[in-house]
């Protein structure tokens, strides 16, 4: 089949069997499962999703600063607390949205619809790693069906929170295929789609930018070493960054390079496995690691060593989940090579020779063969996973709801269109719960306690705005709220308080109205709006 290669050297005449596209007729089948199960994902999550799970509220408004700056690159987005966050964001996906925004997309719909399309779209790449890298078309399928039902993938992609980081992965993937097609089969046609796969990745997302940099270095090394390879890798990499030249000498013309040191520095940073060991303890994409760990001596040993190397680099378990797919796959494929699913495939067969009619014409006495059995068993255990998996998204994005939670309601919504016409167009406020996230681009106010975009600004000031940002979300009176406040000097004009149930960073508390009671009785506020499900005081 296609793509059935050994690691190490390349042979001519696997190389000259490989199609001169990477998908044929032979494809179609075995690529559109995994694509019609992303389908009925989207369609799972947009049923159970009125508003985007999580937010995206500071994307949206960074398109709009583009907009409203004439398309040029600005210095900074306002609105993000006090100062504004510094724009040194990689600016493809924002000019995108800027787009559409001009085209009258909503910010809340463009949230909503635009992510599952990059996410589906991503399944592509998947499904020719997992075909490729193991050598069989339904691995490419269990790799992508992986990919697509694992919680851990979704919950950054198909969310609001994909509207940048969906396309930086189906960009980092396609990165990924080219390195594998570059330095394993030595196929210098796929030079200009690296470089082009390369190049989008790093104008959409840093993070995955640095995941797809580790990839090329990886396969450099475990499929090539030779001076043309790393030449090639060379022309990827330098290629890329001088498409990206003009972006960043404008952006350190702005802010100059400590804008970028200062954000690598948070959100777990890079070798983010002591990140979680600090955090966590030893846990994180276990299951991957344990095939990684398994295929070091085998012929998959680059993929095993991916899979340790994307695990050791990265804090976000995503990236372990989304390599480790393939190495999933390759594993059990494995063990099926050393005949350790004999027996599962002896019981299938003479399950099949039971049941099936006899056929004294036929060589084989009417038993189906063992391979064809085994193929039944691939076959029917993609089904099962397709079925389990799907069951298993539709609870938890109802029941559970902890890998799409919304952070706005209908009657966040009311409150904001009730603060972008009732308050003073300089007015502030201090808004508690995730519904902070979208109250800037909903009102065109300032938020002063902003962890989102803070991390520009460097380490500290993220820090010292996320914790005032969960303390105070989380506080049982205003006294605690007022130093949460004070830990970043925040002194607004209006405090916005959720009632009843509400996200805070996603995790879902219930405000049992102590802290509302305190701010109605101080003397220093007065309410100024209430429904519902929030209310807001003004300072006097």
């Amino acid at each position: 089949m296609t793509g059935s290669h050994v690691d190490g050297g390349v042979r001519a005449g696997v190389r000259a069997r490989l199609p001169a596209s990477p998908l044929d007729s032979e494809d179609a089948r075995w690529l559109g499962w995994p694509l019609l199960v992303g389908l009925a994902v989207v369609a799972i999550y947009l049923a159970t999703n009125d508003y985007p799970a999580y937010g995206a509220g500071l994307y949206v408004e960074t398109a709009d600063t583009i907009r409203a700056n004439g398309y040029a690159l600005p210095a900074t987005v306002p609105h993000y607390g006090p100062e504004g966050v510094p724009f040194a964001y990689p600016p493809l996906m924002f000019y995108v949205l800027a787009v559409l925004r001009d085209f009258g997309a909503g910010a809340f719909a463009v949230s909503l619809y635009l992510p599952p399309l990059f996410t589906l779209a991503a399944l592509v790449p998947a499904y020719l790693l997992g075909r490729d890298m193991v050598g069989d078309r339904r691995a490419g399928t269990a790799a992508a069906l992986l990919l697509v039902l694992n919680p851990q993938v979704l919950e950054w992609h198909i969310s609001a929170g994909g509207l940048v980081r969906a396309p930086a992965f189906a960009f980092a993937l396609w990165g990924s295929y080219a390195a594998l097609r570059l330095f394993r089969d030595g196929a210098r046609e796929w030079l200009l789609p690296g470089l082009a796969a390369v190049a989008l990745v790093a104008h959409t997302h840093p993070t995955y930018t640095i995941f797809t940099v580790a990839t090329y270095l990886v396969f450099w090394v475990g499929y090539d070493r030779s001076p043309a390879g790393l030449v090639r890798g060379a022309v990827v990499g330098f290629g890329a960054l001088a498409v990206g030249l003009p972006w960043l000498a404008t952006v350190v013309s702005h802010h100059g390079v400590a804008v970028f040191s200062g954000a690598a520095g948070t959100h777990g940073g890079l070798f983010g496995v002591v990140y979680r060991l600090r955090e966590w303890g030893p846990t994180g994409a276990v299951v991957p690691m344990a095939a990684a760990v398994s295929l070091l001596g085998t012929r998959h040993r680059v993929l095993g060593a991916w899979t340790a190397a994307v695990w050791l680099l990265f804090a976000q378990p995503r990236f372990a989940y989304a390599v480790g797919a393939v190495a999933v796959v390759a594993a059990v494929a494995e063990l099926a090579s050393r005949g350790y699913t004999d027996g599962l495939v002896a019981v299938v067969d003479r399950t099949l020779a039971r049941a099936a009619p006899e056929t004294p014409d036929r060589p084989d006495g009417g038993v189906t063969r063992p391979t064809a059995a085994a193929a039944r068993v691939v076959v029917a255990a993609l089904v099962v996973t397709s079925l389990v998996g799907l069951g298993g998204l539709g609870y938890e994005f109802t029941r559970s709801d902890d890998t799409t939670p919304e952070f706005v309601d209908d009657a966040d919504t009311d409150a904001m269109a009730w603060a972008a016409t009732a308050t003073d167009s300089d007015a502030t406020f201090v808004v508690f719960g995730d519904a902070a996230e979208w109250f800037p681009v909903q009102t065109d106010r300032t938020i002063l306690v902003s962890p989102w975009g803070a991390e520009w600004r460097g380490p500290d000031t993220y820090e010292a705005h996320l914790h005032a940002f969960v303390n105070g979300s989380e506080c049982p009176n205003r006294s605690c709220a007022s130093a949460a406040m004070s830990r970043v000097d925040a002194d607004p004009d209006y405090v916005y308080l959720p009632k009843g149930e509400y996200t805070v960073r996603g995790e879902y508390w219930y405000a049992n109205g102590t802290l509302e009671a305190s701010f109605a009785e101080s003397p220093r506020y007065e309410r100024a709006f209430e429904n519902d499900g929030v209310v807001v005081f003004r300072r006097r």
